[in-house]
């Protein structure tokens, strides 16, 4: 048996509002498991380091490894970013384990910080869950069904 994501209460999968709070469910984001890597991030990273640009905006990116749209690649941009699944954010990650409003980006040093807004399924940098973490090159970051490489 599921449970309602505001107040905790026992929902059924055909359920469309929370029978104890009235939470509307449908729409709502799905909750997942983080995906563990084998891939050890300090090592990949050390192996692929790029000399650092004036502008992290020049080279920084995420590369899609796993879910939805493995392969694509996401240019950031030099000044805050806001990442979900709602249109309206700079990274649209389209899926249903993505929060509406999920993370923020901003530009630190050379890199980016990546801060969690509260979302339903948290972000993990390096297998860790995390509420802010600065990135750095070769980091595999996971939004929902997202799995992303931070490089520049």
């Amino acid at each position: 048996m599921n449970t309602c994501p505001v107040c905790n209460g026992p929902i059924s999968p055909d359920d469309t509002v929370c029978p104890s709070c009235g939470f509307k469910l449908t729409g709502t984001t799905q909750e997942f498991k983080p995906i563990h890597s084998d891939e050890n991030p300090s090592a990949t990273a050390a192996m692929k380091r790029v000399p650092p640009e004036a502008h992290p905006a020049a080279a920084a990116q995420f590369i899609i490894v796993q879910g939805p749209q493995t392969g694509t690649s996401i240019q950031l941009e030099d000044r805050p970013m806001t990442v979900g699944r709602n249109p309206q954010c700079d990274i649209f990650l389209n899926d249903m384990t993505v929060s509406r409003k999920h993370a923020k980006l901003v530009p630190s040093g050379k890199d980016f910080q990546i801060t969690d807004t509260g979302s339903f399924n948290g972000i993990w940098v390096n297998n860790q869950n995390i509420e802010t973490a600065q990135l750095h090159p070769g980091d595999i970051i996971q939004i929902g069904a997202f799995v992303l490489k931070y490089q520049r």
